[in-house]
């Protein structure tokens, strides 16, 4: 005799609810009575009973963890300076932003500025060497584990900001395995939903015809910026051949990019004034980086969700409104403020109050 789920058979999964009367010993057979189908739980309701009966417990002695999470360009960045300087100021932020671990092509990578950093303490931003083995998961789950220990040891809440989801699982799964892909191919690994840490996974997500346009828009205000002047550099210099291409070789600008140095010497942006063939050239270049930008975001959303349906507690928060706010032509910056401040930063502050209180 011993105590098992009429579904799913699994006395180590379901064993607890005999504690509640809802399942009763009998024989591992085929015979099983109509009584105890008066008391069968699904097998969603098992592993509901069986983590509610000791999450509270098990999260009481985990270290406590923000994570912010979303597509690329959705104000994940803008969030975690808001709630660091203007709520939580003993925060400090730990990228997981795969390209923006590795030092140089700031504008490229579009590392935030230390003007932008407004003082908040950043880790893993632009200090790995690009020329040396690309981060992996692995290695990324222990650099990560050490820099949260090191916070919390100081009193500070770390914050993990970054779209990499890749990243993200590695370090908060309680087991990782690094032969696993939890994410590609047809037919993925399970995803663990067993965490080493007391998370609050906030997801900033941005309807994607909208994120799609200002995505498009961001690549133009990042050219103007200065990302060709440094993409000429990084060719001219041959850094291209030295970086590792399975780390920051990856980023997208260096691939697009890559025919057109092979192709033309160029220093400036080609104008009206250069043979047409190069602008062709560039143009068609400038086309595939807003495409592939736009296809990440919408890799990284799927990711997202495959997260969520697994069973991971995302708060996800629509920062939508904001963002036709700011592409708005007619719209100042106090409008996207308010805009910014009510549909994101508000919610997003009550979510994380809430999460300490616990």
């Amino acid at each position: 005799m011993c105590f098992v789920c009429p579904e799913c058979c699994d006395p180590l999964s379901c064993i607890h609810l005999h504690q509640n009367m809802r399942i009763f010993p009998y024989p591992r057979c085929n015979l099983r009575p109509s009584f105890y189908k008066l008391f069968q739980p699904t097998r969603t309701q098992c592993t509901q009973e069986l983590f509610s009966s000791t999450t509270d417990d098990n999260r009481r002695t985990k270290p406590k963890l923000l994570v912010i999470l979303g597509a690329t360009g959705a104000g994940k960045s803008r969030l975690s300076i808001d709630l660091s300087t203007r709520v939580f100021e003993n925060s400090e932020i730990i990228n997981s932003d795969k390209m923006q671990l590795y030092n140089g092509l700031d504008i490229t990578t579009n590392k935030m500025t230390m003007q932008e950093r407004v003082g908040v303490p950043h880790h893993l931003l632009g200090v790995l060497d690009p020329t040396k083995p690309a981060c992996t998961p692995s290695v990324y789950r222990k650099l990560g584990s050490d820099i949260i220990s090191d916070i919390k040891t100081r009193g500070g809440m770390p914050i993990v900001v970054g779209g990499s989801n890749s990243l993200i699982y590695s370090l908060v799964t309680k087991r990782f395995h690094p032969e696993t892909d939890v994410f590609n191919g047809s037919d993925p690994d399970p995803v663990s939903v067993e965490l080493r840490y007391d998370c609050c996974f906030i997801w900033v997500d941005v309807c994607l015809p909208v994120l799609n346009r200002y995505l498009a828009n961001r690549v133009d205000e990042m050219l103007d910026s200065g990302m060709f002047e440094e993409l000429v550099e990084f060719f001219r210099s041959g850094e291209d051949k030295k970086v590792n291409r399975a780390g920051l070789g990856q980023a997208i600008g260096i691939p697009e990019f890559e025919g057109y140095f092979r192709d033309f010497n160029s220093v400036r942006r080609p104008g009206g004034g250069d043979p047409e063939t190069e602008v062709e050239v560039y143009n068609e270049a400038v086309k595939r980086i807003k495409y592939n930008t736009c296809h990440l975001a919408k890799k990284q959303v799927g990711k997202i969700l495959r997260l969520r349906d697994a069973g991971w507690e995302l708060k996800r928060i629509d920062a939508t409104e904001a963002f036709r706010a700011v592409m708005a032509a007619d719209s100042g910056g106090g409008r996207v403020a308010e805009v910014w401040e009510k549909e994101v930063l508000e919610p997003s502050v009550k979510i994380v109050k809430r999460f300490l209180d616990e």
